[in-house]
């Protein structure tokens, strides 16, 4: 297989790869610690295990049984986002919770209690998973749930792989009439217009985000919003999208080039504002149209610096931060999270505003910029993403995550990641 990476390709690690075919399989045994592996869309190192082994579950992608009166589903940890979508929602289901891209895994989604643009309707993910299978290092196979083997389910959702192999679990779907989204695009210029808009979209729309441009002269930015249309039709098979072809040189992801794109998008952006009908892949997943994109920004790869922080003063400090260092980010994204509670103990999202930047790796200068945006979360009693995290301090995720020692109790002591290695070093 092609050497595990994440999907920012920062850091690089060395690591042992051991495919799982079928669930019902013992673990591997192996020198050092294990990791389970899905499709590689973390971005940081929450999916690496320098220097151990990883369970590679892409094979783990059966379809169990699926209720079409109930709309429960169970499958295999490994089974991709897409590939549910794909067979589900000519049945008339949709996942209730997807992130921005489709290409994860089941057992990724719930190890990383993973949000989409309808947290404040919907909540996370896990909130959605009726039970699942947990294969520990003993051997022991245990079914968890909310009700059955509650503490385990909690430390497993969110739990980042640590807690042991997932090989299935069970979803609750949600009913939709068809493939089709009805969307709206709204132009914003400043966090008083994107404020005002948000508050008016979290009582009429189910599916909020913002795209967002911080610069010197003040942040703009072009608001997403949207509900599944009543209409009803035949969705076409979903193909594979082509991958980008090649890494491109550190140079072409720049300063200006991505000014130039950001203008670009902004300006197509206010040229298609107001209503339309989509269907649902460009709306949920609009970086899906090019696989392997992550190739875009070379070998050296791509930070993202996701936090949630509550009060707006630091909204506008990260912002301003960024708008002030000189360096561009190729995607900044805004939206707001509810109050509905996640399930896992180490899950991300929480009541307040979470703000997404991406940034080419070209070193100490996105090192340093990063270290002061994560200064101003900490300040502000805020949390970055694991699920993002390359850079984070054993600090701040303590303060972030008060319950990590509450969930180290339930961590398998055969499993490990280069993350939790860092984050707990303290």
């Amino acid at each position: 297989m092609h050497p595990p990476e994440s999907w920012g390709r920062y850091p690089i690690a060395r690591q042992a790869a051991v495919r799982v075919a079928w669930r019902s399989d013992p673990l591997p045994r192996v020198h050092g610690t294990l990791l389970p592996f899905g499709q590689g869309r973390s971005y940081g190192d929450c999916c690496l295990n320098d220097g151990g082994t990883l369970l590679d579950t892409s094979r783990l992608d059966r379809f169990i049984q699926f209720d079409e009166q109930t709309g429960v589903l169970r499958c295999e940890a490994g089974t991709r986002i897409a590939d549910i979508l794909d067979l589900l929602v000519p049945r008339g289901w949709f996942v209730p919770v997807v992130p921005g891209t489709r290409f994860v895994s089941v057992g990724g989604a719930i190890a990383n209690d993973i949000h989409g643009k309808n947290h404040f309707s919907a909540g996370t993910f896990g909130r959605h998973v009726l039970r699942l299978e947990l294969l520990r290092s003993t051997g022991e196979r245990a079914v968890c749930s909310p009700e059955e083997n509650p503490e385990s389910f909690a430390a497993t959702v969110a739990g980042l792989g640590l807690t042991g192999l997932i090989t299935w679990a069970e979803l609750q779907l949600r009913r939709v009439k068809g493939p089709f989204i009805d969307a709206e695009t709204i132009p914003f210029g400043g966090l008083d217009e994107f404020f005002a808009v948000d508050a008016e979209s979290s009582r009429k729309s189910e599916y909020t985000v913002a795209w967002c441009d911080p610069r010197p002269r003040g942040v703009r930015g072009l608001y997403f919003r949207g509900d599944h249309s009543r209409r009803e039709g035949a969705a076409p098979a979903l193909r594979e999208p082509p991958g980008f072809p090649l890494d491109l040189p550190a140079f072409v992801v720049s300063g200006p080039t991505t000014a130039a794109f950001n203008w670009a998008y902004y300006a197509l952006g206010r040229s298609r504002s107001g209503r339309r009908q989509v269907r649902y892949v460009p709306f949920f997943f609009p970086l899906d149209a090019v696989g392997r994109w992550n190739r875009v920004y070379g070998k050296r790869g791509f930070l993202q610096f996701q936090c949630v922080v509550k009060e707006r003063a630091a909204v506008e400090a990260l912002l301003d931060r960024v708008a002030s260092s000189g360096l561009s980010t190729s995607l900044g994204v805004l939206k707001t999270f509810g109050e509905l509670p996640s399930p896992g103990m180490l899950s991300f999202p929480r009541p307040g505003v979470t703000v997404a930047l991406d940034f080419p790796n070209d070193g100490e200068r996105v090192f340093a910029l990063l270290d002061a945006l994560e200064a101003i979360v900490a300040e502000a009693g805020g949390a970055l993403y694991p699920a993002k995290d390359a850079r984070m301090s054993p600090r701040t995720f303590a303060a972030g995550y008060p319950r990590a020692a509450e969930f180290e109790r339930h961590v398998d002591p055969a499993f490990s990641s280069s993350f939790w290695r860092r984050v707990r070093s303290a």
